[in-house]
């Protein structure tokens, strides 16, 4: 495996990526039936994503420090459960890939990171600022409860420091924070329910909410403690990466488009005036 690693260093072993042009969705019969099974087994947004990204980075020829490349290969034998160097060699001949488009495919992921740091990294910012307060990492109590007495109850008990929250929702949560004591967290604000992610937002650290309702819960909830995001490193990379996902995103429903229009017509429907007159006659079928 070191070998193989070493050996992505070497000027030339990159395959050269096939041109747009040569990617681009066609519109020759052979191509609008490739798409609709494609489409039929539901692979066709994948195939075209993944079409998009050979675009972007096979045409990469930098060379990658020793460092990424080793990273790089051991990320890729450590999803797949490979082990050495003849495992590695088994998995190449399994997938029929070529030395060279093996290591393609490892490399892979790195050349797309490279891209999305070289062309989205600098808008990174403008979208953390946007999204920030979702991203504000909340820890809180929680107690859900399919009774309105009981849970006001509960409230009340803990209002008037006459129980803990945790005894109490270790004792009455009918929710999975029954096992964590109540106790929910750090999590960032968007995992909660939105109506839940509200209060939060607003509340204070140690303020107990009056109980509410959520979609047939009625919920406790005391706001523990709120970390706002910052702008580090590894928000950043997370910027990044929804830039990315985003925009590949938006380019495949843009390449959806003239494929979209190449399909065959739906066959057209027999006036029902018709078949009330002659009930005999065979309905239209819908194509394929």
């Amino acid at each position: 495996m070191a070998d193989l690693a070493a050996a992505s260093q070497a000027p030339g072993n990159a395959p050269a990526g096939p041109s747009p042009a040569s990617l681009s969705p066609a519109s020759s019969a052979g191509d609008v039936v490739a798409f609709s099974e494609l489409a039929r087994l539901g692979l066709l947004r994948p195939y075209l994503r993944q079409q998009l990204i050979s675009e972007l980075v096979d045409g990469d020829l930098e060379p990658f420090s020793n460092e990424d490349t080793q990273g790089a290969f051991q990320a890729f034998a450590q999803e797949r459960q490979i082990t050495s160097q003849e495992a590695l060699e088994r998995y190449r001949v399994d997938q029929l890939l070529s030395p060279q488009a093996l290591e393609a495919q490892i490399l892979r992921p790195l050349r797309l990171l490279r891209h999305g740091q070289r062309h989205f990294r600098p808008k990174a910012e403008a979208r953390f600022l946007e999204r920030k307060t979702e991203l504000d990492r909340v820890v809180y109590s929680l107690l859900r409860l399919k009774d309105q007495g009981l849970a006001r109850e509960l409230f009340l008990r803990i209002d008037e420091d006459a129980a803990s929250f945790a005894d109490l929702a270790a004792a009455y949560a009918e929710g999975p924070e029954q096992s964590t004591r109540g106790i929910v967290g750090p999590v960032a604000l968007t995992q909660a329910h939105p109506a839940l992610a509200d209060r939060l937002r607003t509340a204070s650290p140690g303020q107990l909410l009056e109980p509410f309702r959520i979609e047939g819960w009625w919920v406790v909830v005391r706001l523990e403690q709120l970390t706002p995001a910052t702008f580090d490193q590894a928000t950043a990379s997370q910027m990044t990466q929804e830039l990315l996902d985003q925009w590949l995103n938006e380019e495949v429903e843009r390449r959806l488009v003239p494929i979209r229009a190449s399909l065959p017509a739906p066959a057209p429907q027999v006036p029902q005036a018709l078949t009330e007159a002659n009930p005999a006659a065979p309905a239209a079928q819908p194509s394929a």
